[in-house]
């Protein structure tokens, strides 16, 4: 279902999807200030229409009572697909690939990082160290899906 959302360029998907979150989310409201979407680089978003991270961000960012920050962590890179890469090339390829565009806003705040997949975390670890670098207090994680 994820691949075909991804993938298949249906978002349609999205709202099943962001179901599968299920009723009892893994985080509190409390822990955070800000949720936000790993960001897809403007020529990919423009392909596929749509960020996947941000359409599971919205109702994470809705039931926590937390600010949706879709703006401030931007990728400067267009990196190639990290699914057939193994973890020191996926690394290379994200690595500074990530800025944070409004410090300001990430200034000693609280950061909850959404995703749809995990598999190495080297997206999720490149951009937790870029908001980390502009000053967030602290970055955790959330994704649907964990791939080993």
């Amino acid at each position: 279902m994820i691949r075909r959302h991804k993938y298949g360029l249906d978002q349609s998907m999205g709202r099943a999807i962001a179901e599968c979150l299920g009723d009892e989310l893994p985080v509190h409201a409390e822990d955070y200030d800000l949720v936000m979407p790993v960001p897809l680089h403007p020529s990919r978003l423009r392909w596929r229409g749509f960020n996947q991270a941000a359409l599971l961000a919205a109702p994470v960012a809705r039931r926590l009572g937390c600010e949706l920050d879709v703006r401030s962590l931007i990728r400067l890179v267009a990196t190639t697909p990290q699914t057939a890469k193994d973890i020191q090339t996926r690394r290379r390829n994200v690595r500074n690939a990530f800025a944070v565009a409004r410090p300001g806003r990430i200034a000693n705040r609280r950061v909850l990082l959404v995703d749809d997949v995990m598999t190495t975390g080297a997206t999720a670890n490149e951009c937790a160290r870029t908001l980390r670098a502009a000053g967030a207090r602290s970055v955790d994680v959330l994704t649907l899906a964990r791939v080993l």
